[in-house]
């Protein structure tokens, strides 16, 4: 006779929805990870009325560990946190641990963002800027076996803007410590963290990061963070 299976895999996310919360024992398990405490004790806060909070991490690599001592049912990350990207650390808590769901909760209101994070193992993408009842939706939803939708505008691509990636792309000279600057920047680190790991001073790592939007005619940080993704720095 079989193991009957866990409350939250049976029927709809409607239907199930409250039903486990007054069972400690069977609620589905997660894991926070967020480079901001102040935010991850909020999101603490209120996930723990319906789900096991199991463990809050700061950066993608303590996630990754927490993943693989804990199995949790899902795991909720940024994008960019320190040591290891979300994105990166999805890609290998999918690959090692595939029954984990993961949720990308991000500011970065970004199609391509959002696709990559798809397509390295996430099933929702997720604004913070999103009400509450949405993103608790959204866990509902992955547990469920199934992908949020997400909030990203989905304009559609001009023949301008393409080319304009293309020839980044193409026409990319950064020399070997603009792609390190590039590489720690866009992947969450702070410019006294990227000065450490690189042995520079904080103004130094600013000097390139400039130098670095410049010379690729990018005009936010979120556009830098795009551009290491298409370039598979992080």
């Amino acid at each position: 006779m079989g193991t009957p299976a866990p409350v939250w895999q049976s029927g709809t996310p409607e239907q199930w929805a409250g039903s486990y919360s007054r069972s400690p024992i069977k609620r589905p398990r997660l894991v926070l990870a967020d480079d901001h405490s102040l935010l991850l004790d909020a999101l603490r806060h209120m996930l723990e009325r319906e789900f096991t909070v199991l463990r809050t991490v700061t950066d993608g690599a303590a996630l990754v560990e927490a993943a693989e001592e804990l199995r949790p049912d899902v795991v909720l990350c940024d994008i960019s946190m320190p040591r290891l990207s979300g994105l990166q650390a999805v890609q290998r808590i999918r690959r090692r641990l595939s029954q984990v769901h993961c949720i990308v909760l991000t500011m970065h209101d970004d199609p391509e963002l959002a696709a990559q994070a798809f397509r390295s193992g996430a099933s929702a993408y997720i604004l913070k800027t999103t009400p509450a009842s949405e993103l608790l939706q959204a866990i509902r939803t992955v547990l469920a076996g199934e992908q949020y939708p997400n909030q990203v505008r989905r304009p559609a691509a001009t023949p301008a803007a393409v080319r304009r990636v293309a020839d980044v792309c193409e026409a990319e000279s950064l020399s070997s410590r603009e792609q390190e600057v590039l590489r720690l920047v866009a992947g969450g680190s702070t410019m006294k963290q990227a000065a450490a790991a690189l042995g520079i001073t904080p103004r130094t790592v600013a000097f390139h990061k400039y130098r670095i939007m410049r010379q690729l005619s990018l005009h936010s940080s979120a556009e830098l963070v795009q551009f290491a993704v298409k370039r598979r720095l992080i």
